[in-house]
């Protein structure tokens, strides 16, 4: 049986492929669980992990407390193999890469996966050191409509040409030596398309 890391606060089997969904998700909406859900079928993973940061670097205001978005989030995305954490602010990372690296420490026999929208994908060339997450782990790219395009032109699109994974392989992932990654276009239903309208998109 797998044990609690006593910093993270996350108990993950060994050599489980576990995706992680990080955001301020401010609020948590049934969008990010239609996400979840494909995403655990379309990249083969054991676990998802929805990481509630305690802040986004990227937004000019601060979002609502840490505890209620957590039980926001428990609300929303009822799921036996989906754990919602306060990992980051246990670990007292702001930025994503500074947080896989110290997953990755904590977890080191976790394969682990970084999912992302393509909305995310088309301005990742914005986050801190964003080369260091896809030299970590292999990257999950999930798109609805609309998105589809300007992200697989994106600037880390092109600078990682090489390493993209076809959709057909997408359930290899988790399993591919980082820099890897895979762009995968996802069914909408017409619950998922309304909250997604409504909460302003897949960003967390």
């Amino acid at each position: 049986m797998a044990e609690t890391d006593r910093i993270t606060g996350l108990t993950l089997p060994r050599g489980a492929r576990v995706g992680l969904l990080g955001g301020s998700f401010d609020p948590a909406h049934r969008g990010h669980a239609h996400i979840t859900r494909e995403a655990l079928k379309r990249f083969g993973l054991d676990r998802v992990v929805w990481l509630v940061s305690p802040g986004n670097p990227l937004k000019a205001h601060g979002p609502a407390p840490l505890a209620e978005r957590m039980a926001q989030a428990r609300r929303v995305m009822r799921h036996p193999r989906v754990i919602v954490s306060d990992a980051e602010a246990r670990l007292g990372t702001r930025y994503t890469a500074q947080t896989l690296a110290r997953l990755r420490g904590r977890h080191s026999e976790v394969r682990f996966v970084w999912l992302m929208g393509a909305d995310n994908l088309r301005q990742l060339h914005r986050w801190d050191n964003w080369r260091a997450i896809m030299d970590q782990v292999p990257v999950g790219v999930m798109a609805r409509p609309g998105d589809r395009m300007s992200a697989q032109t994106s600037v880390a699109a092109r600078v990682y040409a090489g390493a993209r994974l076809s959709e057909a392989a997408s359930q290899l992932l988790p399993l591919c030596d980082a820099p890897a990654w895979c762009f995968v276009n996802l069914p909408m239903s017409d619950a998922s398309s309304s909250a997604i309208r409504a909460g302003g998109g897949w960003s967390a």
